[in-house]
C-alpha cells in the first residue's frame, strides 16, 4: 500500500525500507544498551519446571517435558552440592546458599516431573529435599518454616513468610509439596512438618483467606488427601493409558507411571505388577483392587470424588414470571 501510495515499485519500495533500518540500527548501536538481568534463579526455575512438566503431561507435549528436564538437570549438576541447594548462578559461577523458596518450589516441580515422566532417582531427590528443609529451616518450636536457613548469617529479623506475594508462599508451598511427598513416600515426619505449618498461620488464614491460597490448598489436601493412582506392568503399553488420563481434570490426584521402578519403591508406591498393565487407586494406605481396564478407572475416579473431578453443575433455567 505505502509502494503504491509513493508511486514506487514494491522492490524498490523493499529496498529502501531496508536501507533505512540499516541506517536507524546503526544509530541505535551507538546508543548504551539497556541492563540485562541474566542471572538464574533456583527458585524462579522450579516455578517454569514445575509449569512445563504439568502443561508437557496434560498436552502431550514431549517437548515442553524435554525443556523441563533439561533446567531440572542444570540445577541438579549445578546448584545441588553435597545435599544443599545453591541460590544463584551467572558466569559459570553458581553461590549463595538457597533460601525456603528455592527448596519448596524445587520440591513441588519435582512432584510434576515425576507425574509426567518417573524416575526412581528424581523421587529420592524429592525426599533430599524434603529432608533438607525440615532440617535446615524448620522451625522446631514454634512450627512452619523460616525464609532463611539454620546456618544462615545472622539477621535482625528472620522472617517466616506466609502470606502469596508476587511468587506463592514458601510455606504454602512446602506444606503442600511436604504433604505430597508423604503419600507417596510413607514418611510422617513430613505431613507433621505440613500440619504444624498450617497451625501456625492458621489464625492468619482465619482473618484474610485471601491472602493465604498456597496454605489453603495444602489445607485442602490435610483435610482431603491426594488420591494416589499408581499405573504399573510393561511400559510399551502406557500409552494408551497416559492419553485416557491425562485429559482428566484430578488436581486432588497424584497419577504415576511406575514401570518396572517398582523394586527401588518405597512402600506406598511398590504394588505388585503383572503381565499386563494395571493401575492402582489409594486413598491413604487403603487400595483398591488392581484395575485392568481404562473405562473401569475413569469410572472409579469419578466415584471416589476426587477434588476437582466432579462435573460442572448445571443451573435450571428459571421459570417463567
Amino acid at each position: 500500500e505505502i509502494a503504491a501510495e509513493l508511486g514506487l515499485p514494491g522492490e524498490e519500495a523493499a529496498a529502501r525500507l531496508a536501507s533505512a533500518r540499516a541506517k536507524l540500527l546503526a544509530v541505535r548501536e551507538r546508543r548504551v544498551r539497556p541492563g540485562r538481568d541474566d542471572k538464574i534463579l533456583t527458585s524462579w526455575n522450579a516455578l517454569m519446571i514445575g509449569g512445563m512438566a504439568h502443561a508437557a503431561r496434560v498436552f502431550g507435549r514431549d517437548d515442553w517435558l524435554a525443556s523441563a528436564r533439561r533446567a531440572l538437570d542444570f540445577i541438579r549438576s549445578t546448584m545441588w552440592r553435597d545435599d544443599r541447594l545453591l541460590a544463584t548462578h551467572k558466569d559459570g559461577r553458581a553461590h549463595l546458599n538457597a533460601y525456603l523458596d528455592d527448596y519448596a518450589f524445587l520440591l513441588a516441580a519435582l512432584l510434576e516431573v515425576l507425574q509426567a515422566d518417573f524416575r526412581a532417582e528424581d523421587l529420592a531427590w524429592a525426599e533430599a529435599l524434603g529432608d533438607a528443609l525440615l532440617e535446615s529451616f524448620r522451625d522446631e518450636a514454634g512450627g512452619g518454616f523460616f525464609f532463611t536457613s539454620h546456618d544462615h548469617e545472622p539477621l535482625i529479623q528472620r522472617p517466616k513468610p506466609g502470606h502469596d506475594n508476587a511468587t506463592p508462599s514458601g510455606n504454602g508451598v512446602a506444606a503442600w509439596a511436604l504433604g505430597r511427598l508423604s503419600c507417596l513416600s510413607g514418611e510422617s515426619r513430613f505431613q507433621a512438618a505440613a500440619e504444624g505449618t498450617l497451625a501456625l498461620f492458621w489464625p492468619a488464614i482465619e482473618r484474610s483467606p485471601a491472602g493465604f491460597g498456597s496454605l489453603l490448598a495444602a489445607l485442602e489436601e490435610t483435610l482431603q488427601p491426594p488420591t494416589t493412582v499408581i499405573v504399573n506392568g510393561p511400559e510399551a503399553g502406557f500409552g494408551p493409558w497416559r492419553e485416557a488420563l491425562r485429559g482428566a481434570y484430578l488436581p486432588g490426584a497424584i497419577v504415576l507411571f511406575v514401570g518396572g521402578a517398582g523394586a527401588s519403591l518405597p512402600p506406598p508406591l511398590a504394588k505388585p505388577a503383572g503381565p499386563a498393565v494395571n493401575a492402582w487407586v489409594c486413598q491413604g494406605v487403603t487400595c483398591l483392587s488392581p484395575i485392568t481396564q481404562m473405562g473401569q478407572l475413569r469410572e472409579t475416579l469419578k466415584a471416589l470424588k476426587i477434588p476437582g473431578s466432579a462435573p460442572t453443575p448445571t443451573v435450571p433455567p428459571k421459570e417463567n414470571q
